[in-house]
């Protein structure tokens, strides 16, 4: 590609976001990256990749038990604050970044990267009843239980992106391109995002 570009992916959960994320990277030769922005940043701060994995695109509400329990108890060289946890992995995206063309999947990264002028931001989702039958397939579970993780998680992802940013997880405003991958596929939707980048000048 001649020029640089980053695609930064909001989804729903079970709305074929990293799919098409893999799609994307495969068609334009480019790195995804999802759970690995879990290790690079333990990589580069030198914590426990499983204190990223705990605190992932989740917020965490302390009881003042908790509270009082963390203050007594003796402090440990992986302890470290969901927020300060989050600012090394925008630390971690931004270097991903500077060093070339990716795709971010979530993790706030359309809003750590909102200055740079080669962004291209995305939302991904499907209908309910869609991602249901993604979630029973993806997971072995039931309809209802399929159903329950689903709000959760996507609860889950909207307190962590609303917090962090003072934005509006999954409203169109946020983004430049809202997507119901049902309708085209994971293929014809990659096909339609690149499209899309071409036209609108991001991508050559």
């Amino acid at each position: 590609m001649e020029k640089k570009i980053i695609i930064n992916i909001g989804r729903q959960f079970g709305g074929g976001g990293l799919a098409v994320a893999m799609e994307l990277g495969k068609k334009l030769g480019i790195p995804v990256y999802d759970r690995e922005l879990i290790t690079k940043a333990a990589q580069d701060s030198g914590f426990s990749a499983e204190l990223f994995v705990q605190s992932d695109e989740k917020r965490r509400i302390f009881s003042l038990s908790s509270i009082f329990t963390s203050i007594y108890s003796s402090p440990t060289e992986n302890y470290m604050s969901d927020k300060g946890l989050f600012e090394i992995q925008c630390a971690t995206i931004k270097k991903i970044a500077e060093q070339g063309s990716a795709i971010i999947v979530g993790r706030c990264s359309d809003y750590v990267l909102r200055e740079l002028d080669c962004t291209l931001n995305v939302f991904l989702t499907s209908p309910l009843s869609e991602r249901i039958t993604r979630i029973c397939e993806r997971h072995n579970l039931a309809e209802e239980k399929a159903e329950s993780l689903i709000l959760q998680k996507d609860k889950a992802r909207e307190e962590y992106y609303n917090y962090y940013t003072f934005g509006n997880w999954g409203v169109a405003s946020t983004y430049a391109l809202c997507i119901d991958s049902s309708i085209l596929g994971i293929e014809g939707t990659a096909d339609f995002i690149i499209d899309f980048a071409k036209k609108s000048g991001k991508l050559k």
